[in-house]
């Protein structure tokens, strides 16, 4: 085809081989979508809406890599590995989450940023195992969806991406070329189609018709014909379809040609050839006779493409609207403007509209939209703050201020915006644009808007981090000519630093010409001197005119240097006279704290401060301190005072507590109650229980409840109702209502009734669990009690009873039996009665079961008319989808329109429309269908597209699912790679893979990026049918690349005759396969021959033998490739799997140094490789080594996501370790006790202790445990303790621990983790129900059942599950869908049939369900 090209008439070719045409004119390209949703152009054109021209300057811009715009993708490389799939899949999710972010950024804006998109990039280069897919999601996010950068911008980072992929091993195919090319084209980047084409082929990549498409564009978008016209004629030699595509792309070749007439006459072309002009076509001769200033003509065209019934979308408009701009005839701009609709979805297409008329220097007109924004509509942080986009990149684009100035004037003249100037001036500090950021603080100070000195923070930060003082000056200098002085903060961490000392600080600000006779000077000399006289410290503060100074607030710098002079220095007079001071004068203390609890936590923090051998060699001077305070009455609160007194205790130090005992004014004391727990025991042995307690005359109450919960539990109705009968003046609350509660479960109406009636009498007051009350009312509504039934609704009123989202999915279940029985009045009452009372809000699942009656009885009308009473009466549509789908089946159409005209009025139009979307589409009335879905401002409902594909799967429904996802094609916000992955989906269940191969054209038409489990799903269906994957797929790629060395490994020539190009693959292929001995062998038996490898080659071989935990003979690889490669270094992979290895074989030495070798190559370790090394230098007790990582670590910033409780907890390890218990005991303590501290675990430090059998730390943990419980009501530590006991088996320690401290059953958010843990792993049933005999009741019964019915699923307990079932149903516990679905795979698993309909939907769903479920109760 190159060949062919080339024979004809092309373009002109630059002598260096780059794709541009120097010194031509730059024509638009389309900016055709990426996703739908995008706000200009439509994804499934190719080229189809030409933009106009740009600048002759941009055609001067090119690519800065002079070797060759094609010369980085010529040959498709060799696909880089690693050392195993679940490495990859591993490394993979560290920056999956951020393309899923660029990919939801693009589908909810249409638009990404630069700073997002080089972060996903970089993280890829980083971890250095990019994807065919990825690598396609970050080619197509160089063109339109960049709106904010420069063209010229946007094609050198495509090109950056694909050169430093291609470096890192992608293998590019077809599709990453046509992306590429639409990048090209999007960005009117000029080069040849021949050269193109020539290295596609060079590379061994196929062109398709995609490609052709392509091609024909960019010969058209620079108006060459005859280029176009030679590819179109090898298109038609070849069968391949001229598509609308190509004949829009034709009308913007004959009008750049300079034959507008020849343009227009496309149309009837395409008509001739049998395709239909569709809005694509229009809007491509809109923007031809745009280019001209063609006004008449474009109305015409207008009105053509009204009368064709294709109406053009305000996102059509918009493209017109850039053309214009960019042609220069912006005189027609305002016709076009009043023609926009402001459609749904017409702020996000707007916006980026905006933005690229502003990056393309169309500011004016940009602000001439921006203006016709709906203002309730402009913007989702702030509705009342329009246009913060346009001011943002107005200043990321360097605009004149005074322009800049003369927009926000005219935004808040207009009430646009409230506060324009105050937002542009954080824009520009966050910009780190100082010029600018003067000139609008001088601006806002004109206007009475405050300047704050917190303000010039950005600007001060980069001039401190480089130490600049002449940029901290700089920066000063203009805060003093607005007026603004430096406060306290800001001289402290931004200014002071900077300088060698204070007086240097002063001296240099002065010569300036800067005053420094603000407070914040004043406080910084105070600080200054409170580490060297606090004599003169005391003169200063002392004085009534001194500023106030809140120890506890602002001032925490002051309050450290205070502390540092107290420690320093022997004038104890001093130091009374100044906390006396504190303690009675209110300057130094903030309006919340009188001025002793100030005093008192300086006096804290200043114990705190000392360590335990400078008391000890400071004790006289620290009595002496304490006795003359307590002589100037200077008092301390107790709380304070066990603080002190439990860090001197540490020290043994007892006649300093007695000092600092005679400061406490009163003391409190407490105790603690203590309860323990019985295990329960059986009927027989209760009932002889129950017979001693009434022969001896003893309380019968307790035990008696025990009984009747155990014969409850076996459903023994009967005997219990004996025993109640026997001992009637001894039932309790309780008892009572367990009793109620079986004979609901027996359907006993009139026992439960006379139950409740007795229970009644004895005490009015009390109020049973809600679920009883739902039981009752459903046990007295199926038994024609109605009366009774709405009674105890009345009673649930009075006793202010609070029903949650358990109670109501109760009550639901209650009025669907009723329903069942045909009790449509008595379901009518009871949901009248429930509403009126306030009980629970009407919702569409309360209100739904009289509908599912009707519809059940196959009476549609009579289901409308109970939905039309629903919203009359509580605005609600229940189950209205289903009802709709039976009226369209039935073919009733008066009583439909009746319908859609009430969902219409009541719901709105958008509701409406798709009900009738998808009953029309399931009816196969695909004309009306269509013209449902191309509605004007209609936008995809992801949640309900999927119900539809879903459905057309199970049902086989090919060309219904076609035909929907067809019609959505041009649907604003549609995620078509989801609508194609349904059509894919049903592909693999028919085996039709001649379907799925056009399927993955046309999303290629359509520019659609691919999920990974798309592509996946394709190879299957192609292989399952062997045919070739035309792509790569990452998680088969090993099996392909082992397949061809296995199949010629018998006839393979000897070692001597390979190039090393054959040892690489063979190396790899060993690699792969879990071989590296073998591999290792290849390598020693390289060397020995003479024959060099590369880098990659041994790295693998390294990392594979690490995998396995070859540690020494990965050391020799590594010493092989040093001899051959001196320059040779370790990867990035394999250093993080050698720290790994090293600290497994207790080597943290070793380990630390390969770390400190990995930061010197600006490596970034793994978190699991960090931690590895922490809990080795744990293990051997280097305290120093886990301080060392930790600041390696924090220089890394967030790159390295880890707990800071890794290091703290391995630290203690370590202090333990090396017999020092003490000192672990006071990191930990000191953690806990900081104001600042978020109480994290210590649960590794609890169990790593006990795993080791250390008594001695485990009881000094305890004990530091137990007196943060006791003293400042810290119970973390204690927790963890009791968990982790549980977690050892160690159930008696458990339980005497909870005796003693009963509030540990109140930690329920820590116990309930702990079951979640447990959960998670086979074989832990046992560790929760432990943990239920001593706290029963830590959470809802529906929570503990379904955590113990996925254990049973983890450990195949089928028989075990059972018996959770039935007991649920015996206690009327609500079972969610995802407890039934576990318990169903069971059943299916073991052959057997459960005794209840399977949950249809994945663990996924119901899992997800719940979740959204306990967001919404929080």
């Amino acid at each position: 085809m190159a060949a062919l090209l080339r024979s004809a008439r092309l373009l002109k070719f630059s002598p260096s081989g780059l794709l541009q045409v120097p010194g031509s004119r730059r024509s638009g390209p389309p900016l055709g979508r990426l996703y739908s949703g995008v706000p200009v152009g439509r994804s499934a054109a190719v080229c189809s809406r030409q933009l106009g021209r740009v600048p002759d300057s941009v055609s001067r811009c090119a690519w800065p890599y002079t070797a060759g715009c094609v010369r980085s993708y010529a040959v498709a490389t060799e696909q880089k590995d690693e050392a195993g799939l679940a490495v990859q899949s591993k490394q993979a999710q560290q920056f999956d989450w951020a393309l899923t972010k660029l990919d939801s950024s693009v589908r909810r804006t249409g638009r990404i940023t630069k700073t997002l998109l080089m972060r996903i990039f970089h993280d890829i280069c980083r971890i250095g195992y990019p994807s065919g897919n990825h690598a396609l999601l970050l080619l197509r996010s160089c063109g339109s969806l960049l709106p904010e950068l420069p063209m010229e911008e946007r094609n050198e980072l495509a090109h950056r991406v694909w050169d430093k992929l291609q470096e890192l091993g992608t293998q590019y195919d077809v599709s990453h070329y046509n992306a590429l090319l639409k990048v090209y084209l999007q960005n009117e980047f000029k080069f040849s189609p021949t050269d193109f084409l020539a290295k596609m082929e060079a590379a061994n990549v196929q062109p398709n018709r995609v490609t052709y498409q392509r091609l024909i564009a960019a010969y058209c978008q620079n108006g060459d014909i005859e280029g176009a016209s030679t590819i179109l004629g090898f298109m038609k030699s070849k069968d391949l379809p001229i598509t609308e595509a190509v004949f829009s792309s034709l009308i913007t070749g004959h009008s750049r040609a300079g034959d507008i007439e020849s343009a227009a006459n496309i149309l009837s072309v395409m008509r001739g050839a049998r395709v239909e002009p569709s809005p694509d076509t229009y809007v491509t001769l809109l923007n031809a006779y745009a280019e001209k200033g063609d006004l008449e003509s474009m109305k015409k065209t207008l009105e053509a493409a009204e009368s064709a019934d294709c109406s053009l979308m305000d996102r059509d408009i918009m493209q017109v609207i850039l053309t214009l701009a960019k042609a220069g005839q912006q005189q027609h701009i305002p016709e076009m403007i009043e023609r926009l609709r402001h459609e749904r979805g017409y702020i996000p297409d707007a916006m980026n509209l905006c933005l690229s008329l502003i990056t393309q220097g169309h500011e004016d007109t940009a602000f001439s939209l921006l203006k016709t924004f709906p203002t309730l509509q402009s913007e989702t942080s702030d509705s009342s703050n329009l246009g913060n986009f346009f001011l943002r990149h107005c200043v990321n684009r360097d605009m004149a201020v005074e322009k800049v100035a003369h927009y926000c004037k005219e935004l808040q003249e207009l009430n646009l915006h409230t506060s324009p100037f105050t937002f542009t001036l954080s824009c520009a500090l966050e910009a780190k644009k100082l010029g600018m950021s003067l000139e609008l603080m001088k601006m806002a100070k004109e206007q009475n808007l405050p300047v704050r000195p917190h303000y010039f923070w950005p600007l001060l930060t980069q001039p401190l981090k480089e130490k600049n003082a002449a940029g901290v000056v700089e920066v000063v200098k203009g805060m003093d000519r607005l007026g603004v002085a430096p406060d306290m903060d800001t001289l402290v961490t931004y200014i002071l630093p900077v300088f060698p000392s204070l007086e240097a600080t002063l001296q240099t600000l002065q010569d300036s010409g800067v005053s420094v006779d603000s407070e914040a000077f004043v406080y910084a000399k105070i600080r200054g001197l409170a580490t060297s006289d606090l004599a003169k410290v005391y003169t200063l503060i002392s004085d009534p005119s001194f500023p106030s100074l809140d120890l506890r607030g602002p001032a925490t710098s002051f309050r450290g240097s205070l502390i540092s002079g107290f420690k320093k220095s022997s004038d104890v007079d001093s130091m009374v006279k100044i906390t006396q001071l504190l303690h009675t004068d209110n300057r130094f203390s903030s309006k919340n704290f009188n001025p002793s609890e100030t005093s008192s936590y300086f006096l804290y923090n200043l114990i705190e401060s000392i360590s335990e051998e400078q008391v000890h060699v400071q004790e006289d001077k620290l009595r002496s301190f304490f006795s003359q305070l307590h002589a100037q009455n200077v008092t301390i609160s107790p709380n304070i005072y066990r603080r002190i007194k439990n860090l001197l205790e540490s020290y043994h130090c007892p006649e300093l507590i007695k000092d600092v005992h005679a400061l406490v004014s009163k003391e409190r004391d407490s105790g603690s109650a203590s309860w323990a727990t019985g295990d329960e025991n059986k009927v027989s042995e209760l009932e002889s229980k129950l017979a001693e307690l009434k022969a001896e005359n003893k309380p019968l109450s307790s035990v008696l409840k025990q009984t009747i919960h155990a014969l409850s539990a076996e459903e023994n109705l009967q005997r219990a109702l004996e025993l109640k009968q026997e001992h009637e003046g001894d039932m309790s609350v309780g008892a009572y209502a367990v009793l109620i509660g079986l004979c609901c479960r027996h359907n006993n109406a009139e026992e439960a009734l006379n139950l409740k009636r007795e229970l009644s009498r004895k005490d009015s007051s009390v109020t049973l669990d809600p679920i009883k009350y739902i039981a009752l009312i459903k046990t007295l509504s199926l038994n024609d009690k109605v009366e009774e039934a709405m009674d105890i609704l009345k009673e649930m009123k009075e006793k202010d009873i609070i029903l949650n989202d358990t109670h109501l999915t109760a009550i639901f279940h209650m009025l669907n039996a009723v329903a069942a029985k045909g009790e449509t009045t008595t379901v009518r009452r009871l949901q009248d009665t429930i509403f009126t009372l306030g009980l629970a809000k009407p919702t569409a699942s309360l209100c739904s079961p009289l509908i599912t009656f009707y519809l059940e009885s196959k009476d549609p009308s009579g289901a409308l008319d109970a939905v039309m009473e629903c919203h009359k009466l509580y605005n609600q549509l229940p189950r209205i989808h289903d009802v709709i789908v039976a009226l369209v089946e039935k073919g009733d159409t008066d009583v439909l329109q009746k319908v859609m005209d009430f969902i219409s009025q009541k719901r709105g139009e958008m509701m409406m429309l798709y009900d009738l979307f998808f009953a029309f589409l399931q009816t196969g009335r695909y004309k009306e269908a269509r013209k449902i879905i191309e509605t004007p401002g209609l936008r995809a409902k992801p949640g309900r597209l999927q119900w539809f594909g879903e459905k057309c799967i199970v049902s086989n429904k090919m060309e219904t699912l076609e035909q929907m996802v067809e019609m959505t094609s041009k649907l604003f916000e549609c995620d078509r790679d989801e609508m194609y992955s349904y059509i894919l989906r049903l592909c693999k269940e028919t085996n039709e893979w001649q379907k799925a191969e056009a399927t993955w054209t046309k999303m290629q038409e359509e520019n659609v990026i691919p999920r990974e489990r798309t592509l996946r799903l394709l190879a299957d269906i192609l292989k399952s049918n062997h045919q070739e994957v035309p792509f790569e797929v990452p998680e088969t790629w090993y099996e392909q690349a082992a397949s061809p060395p296995q199949q010629a490994e018998s006839q393979s020539p000897p070692l001597e005759a390979e190039s090393s190009g054959r040892y690489r693959n063979r190396l790899l292929m060993l690699c792969k396969k879990g071989k590296a001995r073998e591999a290792m062998d290849i390598v020693k038996e390289v060397n020995e021959k003479g024959v060099a490898l590369g880098g990659l080659s041994y790295d693998h071989v390294i990392r594979a033998l690490l995998a396995q935990g070859h540690i020494e003979d990965a050391l020799v690889v590594k010493q092989l490739a040093h001899a051959h490669l001196p320059e040779f270094k370790l990867s990035e992979t394999a250093s993080n799997l050698l720290i790994m290895s090293y600290s497994k074989r207790g080597k943290a030495t070793e380990a630390l140094e390969t770390l400190q070798s990995m930061l010197e190559l600006d490596h970034v370790p793994s978190h699991l490789a960090v931690i590895r090394l922490v809990q080795a230098l744990g293990n051997q007790g280097d305290v120093a080594g886990i301080q060392e990582v930790e600041t390696a670590v924090k220089t890394l910033g967030t790159n390295v996501y880890l707990s800071s409780m890794v290091f703290v907890n391995n630290t203690a390890l370590a202090h333990i370790a090396n017999g020092d218990v003490e000192s672990a005991v006071d990191l930990l303590e000191g953690l806990y006790m900081s104001p600042d501290s978020s109480n994290p675990s210590m649960s590794f430090v609890f169990r790593k202790v006990m795993e080791t059998g250390n008594d001695k730390a485990l009881d000094k943990l305890s004990a530091m445990a137990e007196r943060l419980a006791n003293h400042f009501a810290c119970y973390r530590p204690l927790s963890d303790l009791f968990l982790q006991q549980l977690h050892m088996d160690k159930v008696e320690d458990a339980k005497f621990l909870l005796a003693r401290f009963n509030i540990l059953a109140e930690q329920k958010e820590i116990l309930l983790s702990f079951m979640t843990q447990a959960a998670q792993i086979p074989g832990q049933v046992r560790k929760i129900k432990n943990l239920l005999s001593l706290v029963p009741d830590f959470t809802d019964k529906e929570t503990v059942y379904s955590y113990l019915m996925k254990c049973h699923a983890l450990d195949k307990d089928l028989q075990s599950a059972k018996a959770l079932y039935e007991q649920n149903q015996r206690e009327g516990v609500v079972i969610n869908d995802l407890f039934l679905k576990r318990l169903a795979v069971l059943y299916r698993e073991a052959g057997e049939t459960p005794p209840f309909p399977e949950p249809p939907e994945s663990f996924k769903f119901y899992a997800e369900k719940l979740r959204k479920k306990d967001t919404a109760k929080e």
